[in-house]
This record gives C-alpha cells, sequence and structure tokens, in this order.
C-alpha cells in the first residue's frame, strides 16, 4: 500500500506543478520538461511493472506457463497499437531481479552432436523462461575454467546435470571440466544439504550406465531419444521455475466416501457446494486505471479501469462471468457488452469511464457477480450429484455381484 500511495502522491505533485504552469504561463525550460517527463516516465514504469507482476503471479498460483496467446493479449492490454511484446514476455517470464530462475547446464562433450544437443535444449529453456547459462556462452579464450566452473554452481539457483555414460565415467574417475565439476557439487550438497539444486536429466543409456555415483538414488528427469517425452520437458521447467503441482487442501475425513447400501443410509451428497464462497468485487485499482487517448478518433476518452476480485476464480467461473457480462439480466442503454476481460484475481473493462462506472457499470457488475455465483454454485451441485448417481450405480453393481456370487455354489 506505501508504494501505491507513493505513485498517487507523484501523480499529484506532477498534476500539480502542470496546473500552475499553465496558469502562470510561463514557459520551460529545456531541463524543467526533461524533469517533467522523467518523472512521468517513472510513474508509467512502476504502474506496467507492478501490473506485469501481477499476471505472472496470477499464472504462477494456477500453475500454467503463458502461451504465445497470453503474451500477445497482456501487450495488447498493456501498450495497445504498439509493439511490446518482447518486454511483457521478459516481465512475466523472468518477473523481477529477485524471483528470476537461473540454472547452470553441466554436460560432458561427448561428440559435436550431443554438444548441439544441449546447445538446443539451453534455447528452449531460456525461451520457457529459465535463465540457463552454458559453457560456450559464458566463457571466452583467456579465461580461468575452474573459476568459472565454481562461479556457476555457487551462483545459480538450479544446477541440471545431463548424464551419458561417458559423463558418468568422468566425473567418477574426477576426470578433466566433468571431474572439478563434480569435486564442486558433491562438496556443496555435503556442506549445504540442498539436494534439490541438482537436477539429473538422463540423455542416453541407461540410468545406472550415465549416472555418477553421487546421483544414482535421485530423481531424475529423462529425456532419452528424439524426440524426447513432452511430459518429461514440462516436469524440468516447472521444477526450474517453481510452479509444480502441489497437493490440494485438505479435506473433511470421509468427505467423498459414499455409505454403505446395507447400512440404510441416504446416497452421498457432496458438500463442495455448500463450501464455495461467494467471489466479490472488493475495489477499484486506481493505481492501474489507464489514461485515454483523446486525440478526436472514436473511442479515444474512453480507458481501461481495473477491479479486484476477492480471489482467483476458476475456468467455469470466468467462462460464466464474461457471458453474464455480455447478456446481464437487465441492463441500461449505456451497458457495454464485450469489454471485459479478466486475469487473475482482476476484472478490467477495457473501454469506459469512471463516470459510467458510478452510474451505470457498477450495478451492472454487482448484477454479473451475484448471477455468476449463483450459476457456478448450481454448476457444481449438478456435478456433484452425477458423481453421486455413477457411485450409488456402482454400489448396487457390486452388492448385485456380491449376492450372486453368494448363492452360486460349486458342490
Amino acid at each position: 500500500m506505501d508504494s501505491v500511495k507513493q505513485l498517487q502522491e507523484e501523480r499529484v505533485n506532477y498534476l500539480t506543478q502542470m496546473a500552475q504552469q499553465r496558469t502562470a504561463a510561463l514557459p520551460l525550460g529545456g531541463s524543467e520538461i526533461q524533469a517533467i517527463v522523467s518523472q512521468h516516465v517513472r510513474h508509467i514504469e512502476r504502474c506496467m511493472s507492478a501490473r506485469l507482476e501481477s499476471y505472472r503471479q496470477a499464472f504462477t498460483d494456477a500453475n500454467q506457463i503463458p502461451t504465445e496467446d497470453d503474451f500477445t493479449t497482456l501487450a495488447a492490454v498493456e501498450s495497445p497499437g504498439s509493439a511490446h511484446d518482447s518486454s511483457v514476455r521478459t516481465a512475466m517470464n523472468l518477473g523481477k531481479g529477485r524471483d528470476m530462475k537461473s540454472a547452470f547446464i553441466s554436460y560432458s562433450w561427448d561428440d559435436d552432436s550431443h554438444r548441439e544437443w544441449v546447445r538446443r535444449l539451453a534455447e528452449r529453456l531460456r525461451a520457457d523462461g529459465v535463465n540457463v547459462s552454458i559453457d560456450r556462452w559464458a566463457t571466452v579464450p583467456g579465461d580461468q575454467l575452474p573459476a568459472f566452473m565454481e562461479r556457476a554452481i555457487r551462483d545459480n539457483e538450479f544446477v541440471v546435470i545431463i548424464c551419458t555414460p561417458r559423463y558418468k565415467r568422468r566425473s567418477d574417475a574426477r576426470e578433466g571440466g566433468v571431474g572439478y565439476e563434480g569435486d564442486i557439487m558433491t562438496a556443496e550438497v555435503m556442506s549445504s544439504q540442498n539436494h534439490r539444486k541438482f537436477i539429473p536429466v538422463l540423455r542416453s543409456g541407461s540410468w545406472p550406465e550415465a549416472a555418477p555415483s553421487w546421483l544414482l538414488g535421485k530423481y531424475y528427469i529423462n529425456l532419452t531419444g528424439d524426440p524426447y517425452s513432452e511430459r518429461d520437458y514440462g516436469d524440468l521447467v516447472r521444477t526450474l521455475l517453481g510452479i509444480r503441482e502441489t497437493a490440494p487442501p485438505l479435506g473433511k475425513p470421509m468427505a467423498t466416501i459414499a455409505p454403505r447400501a446395507d447400512q440404510g443410509c441416504q446416497p452421498l451428497q457432496a458438500n463442495a457446494s455448500a463450501e464455495f464462497e461467494d467471489i466479490k468485487i472488493t475495489r477499484v485499482i486506481v493505481e492501474d486505471i489507464t489514461e485515454p487517448r483523446n486525440d478526436g478518433t472514436p473511442g479515444s476518452a474512453l480507458y481501461s479501469i481495473p477491479f479486484a476480485l476477492s480471489r482467483t476464480p476458476p475456468t467455469e467461473w470466468r467462462q460464466l462471468f464474461t457471458e453474464n457480462w455480455n447478456h446481464p439480466p437487465s441492463f441500461t442503454t449505456a451497458h457495454r457488452p464485450g469489454i471485459v476481460k479478466i486475469y487473475g484475481a482482476t476484472v478490467t473493462l477495457d473501454g469506459t469511464t469512471i463516470e459510467e462506472v458510478e452510474r451505470y457499470h457498477r450495478d451492472t457488475l454487482q448484477l454479473a457477480v451475484a448471477e455468476t455465483n449463483r450459476q457456478y454454485r448450481d454448476w457444481r451441485r449438478e456435478q456433484e450429484q452425477r458423481q453421486a448417481r455413477e457411485e450409488a450405480m456402482r454400489e448396487q453393481h457390486r452388492k448385485r455381484i456380491e449376492d450372486a456370487s453368494k448363492r452360486i455354489k460349486f458342490d
């Protein structure tokens, strides 16, 4: 909240200065103009950085990697009519400096084709948001290779170890650069106990043939074959980005187990719909409201206004809400269908004014949210009842089998 207040104060100060200067009708010097422009640019950069970070966090919370369509859409939202896809991609993939995931790839120079495979793997990992480095990109003639290997292993969050039979032989025998890196890695494991920093990847041979002795008991990624498994590659990327699937919330004891039919109990009535809490709009995100173009073209007086939701909604809720906004149960002639967008826990009306929100859209938003909560709860209840019916049918089938099997005698 302090950063938001700071941005608001900077904006107020800037507008106050501009108003005073217009009132006085005094010409500005070059240094004064530059200072005003610099202040406004810093304000815009901070707002965009905050928005991109919120988008990145939303994708992380959902265990999703942004697609090409996501990058294109976000670039259009953040900088309409300009080409900022690369900056959005960088911010979404890498986040702020403290969140950047870095990795070093340790491998043996088996042959030219293997070196080329490692290079392509590193390029793909970088394209997927992991700040990967390899020796051929980071060293030049004259560098101290032992010092480079020490820094690469010490300073990166992860070390990806490409395991082949030749890598195993050189690592176990402590030969060459692979052997030296093996010394550094085993020493760090012993001193820090950070086993998860070192991720083995099987490239060729069987695991016992390719894994150095100190890696044999580790969970490894299998990238053998051409092409290798996309599922296993995705496992590697999610591990490096820190977005692996986590356990769902702990439920109530016996919550999903249907009572036995012979106990005279009613079929299971799932309680998930009762536990669903309504999603609400909590506030206008004032610091992220954009500015109108005001260039005289149709729609140039409109701008985007974001609203914070009480939490990130599920996919089905987002789809229902979009439909309810486009076709609400009741609306005024000022209603604007097709302008609502949802990213993470933010709903944005892209193409309106704060006056329209105050007079018209606030009521329609609340109506759409209430209708969506009701429809989503009904949809969940239908899903749960269907599952309960299917479970009851399975239980009846099992009971018929049990009863029939008791009647069948083999004398």
